[in-house]
């Protein structure tokens, strides 16, 4: 997994960080702390006119524009990660997919995973793409005691995975599950479900008197991953897919390891402001025209997660 961008652990943002452009050839703007990238091909012509049934669900803003922004953390390979000065990965192939059925160009920004929906719901984005869990209390704008704090999205749901623990190469600590944590310290990225889980972890520990588990949370997963390596952690925990794709990459497969099974395995999705729910309908319409067509399939058979395919779009079917 590549870390991507120290500057944007400094930056003052409300989510999205931008610095220093540098030009794409005759689209984007791409920078060191809020990469963009295009996904997918537009039939828009010049003069607004397109062919596509699709297409014509979209709200006119997306039809007038030809563009539809995305909000990710591009520090999360193999679902999204930068390669030679763009962001690449499952979501970007996915969504490029999306954006040849639609019409429309999906155009990636990375920012900090806990700032996304903020730049959602502020309309910097227009969706939010980055291995994002759907949850109940995402829908709802909760934070994981229940405390309202922003505004409430829906989700497309596109994809489903467990959660998995990776720890340094040869487990030094043993650890085979969550409650053998107990006494020790993770390291996790701040404000995702996984941090949730850790959090629910130490409740528990300190419930069963195993000792008190300590959770330090980072802005990227990849200086948590710094934090394993390092000894200063013994555990963080990912998505199984990314999971396996860093211990199978990291120091060529000589940093770190998957250990325990796979736990609370549900679905990701695209996340959409809840008032815009013409776009949300007309991605969910995209995503069952490409498993339909194979596209989709192509994309999960690149990057060897098949396992986590859907077989329809569902809106808002989290927990």
């Amino acid at each position: 997994m590549t870390a991507s961008n120290a500057c944007r652990t400094t930056a003052t943002r409300s989510r999205i960080a931008a610095v220093g452009a540098i030009a794409v050839a005759g689209a984007l703007l791409l920078t060191a702390c809020g990469d963009q990238t295009d996904s997918g091909s537009s039939t828009k012509e010049s003069n607004g006119a397109t062919s596509g049934k699709l297409f014509d669900k979209l709200p006119k803003k997306y039809q007038d524009s030809g563009v539809i922004k995305v909000g990710t953390d591009a520090a999360y390979a193999p679902m999204e990660f930068e390669e030679g000065g763009k962001i690449v990965g499952i979501d970007p192939d996915i969504a490029a997919a999306l954006g040849k059925e639609l019409g429309v160009k999906f155009q990636f920004t990375s920012g900090t995973f806990d700032g996304l929906i903020s730049s959602l719901n502020s309309g910097r984005q227009d969706i939010v793409m980055s291995a994002m869990s759907d949850t109940k209390a995402r829908q709802q704008g909760l934070d994981d005691k229940g405390k309202k704090v922003g505004e409430g999205v829906d989700f497309v749901d596109y994809f489903t995975s467990g959660v998995s623990l990776l720890v340094k190469k040869g487990n030094p600590e043993n650890i085979k599950s969550l409650d053998d944590l107990c006494g020790k310290k993770v390291a996790v990225q701040r404000g995702t479900t996984y941090e949730a889980t850790f959090k629910t972890q130490a409740a528990k520990c300190k419930t069963d008197g195993k000792g008190a588990l300590t959770i330090e949370a980072f802005d990227t997963d990849a200086e948590a991953q710094t934090r394993v390596k390092s000894g200063g952690a013994v555990a963080d925990l990912n998505d199984y897919p990314v999971a396996a794709h860093i211990a199978k990459t990291a120091g060529g497969g000589n940093d770190f390891e998957v250990v325990g099974d796979q736990t609370e395995a549900g679905p990701f999705g695209i996340a959409v402001d809840k008032d815009n729910a013409q776009l949300r309908d007309a991605l969910k319409d995209a995503l069952n025209a490409i498993i339909k067509n194979g596209e989709y399939e192509k994309v999960l058979e690149k990057w060897d997660v098949k396992n986590s395919a859907v077989t329809e779009a569902t809106i808002n079917a989290g927990k």
